[in-house]
């Protein structure tokens, strides 16, 4: 998922009760279900690099408890500048705080970061989180990597409470107790809500492809990739003997290709150019990652001499559209050694 649902995850974790058995409990958990993410420091060796190493070790349940830790010195190190510069004193509140338990923050750091895991598990990414020892990726491709339903039942968990505060506080209501724990509670229920409705309607989609043949063809791997904000559109790719297909997917009907605009990507032979950029470390990458590859292959244009290597998942394309994220090349020479130029990005 992308970095804000994260935090306001963490936050919410936090407000629901989390922050009643110790001090800098929310801070700790919103930091803690973005920390993940901080693989992103490979982009400063190469884009290649970031996609190899990407919801690596930070998203594993062996990189849960450095992540916890570090997250946890983060927010010692702020506390410790904070009061520095306050010399030693601490802010005021209107009510009774916990003290610091630095064993609970721990423990409540390694939920956040086990939230993120999870997060990014329910789409179609995917996630490593039993790697090193089992390498294989796993997702469940329910929701779209930007969610505005779940953004929004996050942000009103989180912004209510203020809300109905300052109406209380103009009508002069007294308050015994920190506010929020209701609100972060029930957009936790509304997000896990959603979660179920989406499995659901993800499972009627797969159901609907597995009834359909494909020009006569069985299909021998399937996936519906979630479509932004819909839980009842999807985007269905197949891989058969001969070819790929992109089609929608309505799991309300349940119908497969409804609108009949399926797009079909037949297999090229193998070659000795694919064998060569299949074995370069860009190919092996997007190979262990890529669910549908697709790889095409066509001659530099000159004064160069060579061939460009494209690889794409499929699982990202769209019916009726040329483009697809998500892809990568790799430049070949005429003696098929891997030239300058090319990588982990679209190739136009």
């Amino acid at each position: 998922m992308e970095p804000v649902t994260h935090f306001l995850t963490g936050a919410c974790l936090g407000r629901a009760g989390l922050n009643r058995k110790t001090a800098l409990a929310t801070v700790t958990l919103t930091l803690a279900a973005e920390a993940a993410d901080l693989d992103f420091a490979w982009l400063l060796k190469s884009r290649t690099v970031y996609f190899a190493h990407h919801r690596g070790f930070t998203h594993t349940f062996l990189g849960v408890p450095f992540v916890a830790a570090f997250v946890l010195a983060l927010v010692w190190s702020i506390r410790w500048a904070f009061l520095k510069l306050r010399n030693g004193q601490t802010l005021k509140s209107r009510f009774p705080r916990p003290p610091i338990r630095w064993g609970v923050l721990y423990l409540y750091a390694c939920l956040g970061a086990l939230s993120h895991i999870l997060l990014d598990y329910t789409n179609n990414y995917g996630v490593r989180p039993f790697a090193p020892f089992n390498p294989k990726w796993y997702s469940l491709s329910i929701i779209f990597i930007i969610e505005p339903i779940l953004l929004a039942a996050l942000t009103i968990g989180l912004v209510m409470p203020s809300l109905f505060g300052l109406i209380s506080s103009e009508v002069g209501a007294r308050q015994k107790a920190p506010r929020g724990r209701g609100w972060a509670i029930f957009a936790l229920l509304a997000m896990v809500s959603y979660w179920s409705v989406a499995e659901f309607e993800h499972n009627r989609a797969i159901s609907a492809m597995e009834a359909v043949d494909y020009h006569e063809q069985q299909a021998i791997k399937l996936n519906a990739s979630p479509v932004w904000m819909n839980p009842f559109q999807w985007t269905g790719t197949v891989e058969t003997r001969d070819f790929f297909q992109t089609m929608k997917v309505d799991s309300l009907t349940p119908e497969v290709d409804p609108e009949n605009r399926a797009t079909l990507y037949y297999k090229p032979p193998e070659t000795d150019v694919t064998l060569a950029a299949k074995k370069t470390y860009l190919g092996r990458v997007y190979l262990d990652w890529a669910m549908f590859p697709f790889v095409q292959t066509e001659a530099l244009q000159a004064p160069q001499q060579g061939s460009i290597v494209r690889f794409t998942d499929l699982r990202f394309a769209r019916p009726g559209q040329k483009r697809v994220g998500l892809g990568a090349c790799v430049f070949l020479d005429p003696q098929l050694q891997p030239m300058p130029g090319g990588g982990f990005r679209d190739c136009e």
